[in-house]
């Protein structure tokens, strides 16, 4: 299977995207099953994993009813208020939906960085891990630290980061980072999205400009544990779905390798059922 492991939906009238705002243009409007579909038949995906865009659990169930609705939406990350003393109930009654293959809290738009090491949530890593759901670590660079603290507290948790923890490359911020990414995939089982990286290079970025992040990130998780997903339609901001594939694929010119990175090890990390 090739599987885009990383793609969202929303409708705006359902009013809980807060970031999504106007002056963000090409973005503000509804994205839906039928605008995707054309580029996944194009480039012969699939399937998707659905990510939440919105820190709501009305929105998780909006992805879900999608999900039961989208053949080629294999699973969905969804949300969860881990700060709620309900936490663990809500995680045990999301993940009675087959579809529910993890979860995201929104870390890089909380304002403390220790947040993920809070000793109450606790509960709720706990409760995923018992239902043997994906934690989907959306990090920044600052983050990558206290998410290797938290993965020696929880062995047993499986996690993805996000967008290759978002790094800087618009800015050329590379050494930190890649310290930090290498130190966690060496003391870690933790798989890292090789996605999100052209809206990281920002306007008018050339291949080369990501290409020593997309070679650190081979180098350090390996094709093992890289899983390529496109970030779409975030992804329209600075390039096509096409011209990611295309870049991405040309970082990894062995096959069996790009048969992993594109696909096998999305079904690994997210535990989805063979069809």
């Amino acid at each position: 299977m090739k599987i885009d492991a990383h793609q969202h939906f929303w409708q705006l009238a359902r009013g809980d995207y807060a970031w999504l705002t106007p002056d963000l243009k090409v973005l503000y409007r509804d994205f839906m099953p039928d605008d995707l579909a054309p580029y996944l038949s194009q480039r012969g995906i699939d399937g998707t994993i659905l990510v939440q865009a919105a820190p709501t659990v009305a929105e998780t169930e909006f992805m879900l009813d999608i999900a039961d609705q989208t053949p080629f939406v294999l699973g969905v990350v969804g949300w969860v208020d881990f700060e709620a003393p309900s936490a663990a109930d809500d995680i045990a009654r999301l993940a009675q939906n087959p579809k529910l293959i993890g979860l995201r809290p929104m870390i890089q738009d909380i304002a403390d960085d220790d947040w993920m090491l809070r000793d109450d949530l606790t509960p709720a890593f706990e409760a995923m891990i018992k239902a043997n759901l994906t934690f989907d670590a959306l990090v920044l660079p600052r983050h990558l630290s206290r998410l290797r603290q938290l993965l020696s507290r929880h062995p047993k948790l499986r996690t993805v980061i996000d967008h290759g923890a978002k790094p800087e490359i618009a800015n050329g911020a590379f050494e930190g980072w890649a310290n930090d990414v290498a130190c966690l995939a060496n003391e870690t089982s933790a798989y890292c999205k090789l996605s999100g990286l052209l809206t990281e290079a920002g306007d008018n970025w050339t291949p080369s400009d990501v290409a020593p992040y997309v070679e650190h990130l081979l180098n350090s998780f390996g094709y093992q544990r890289l899983v390529w997903g496109s970030d779409w339609p975030v992804l329209t901001i600075a390039g096509g779905y096409g011209t990611w594939i295309d870049l991405a694929s040309s970082f990894i010119p062995n096959e069996r390798e790009r048969e992993a990175i594109f696909g096998s090890n999305a079904v690994e990390v997210y535990k989805i059922p063979s069809r």
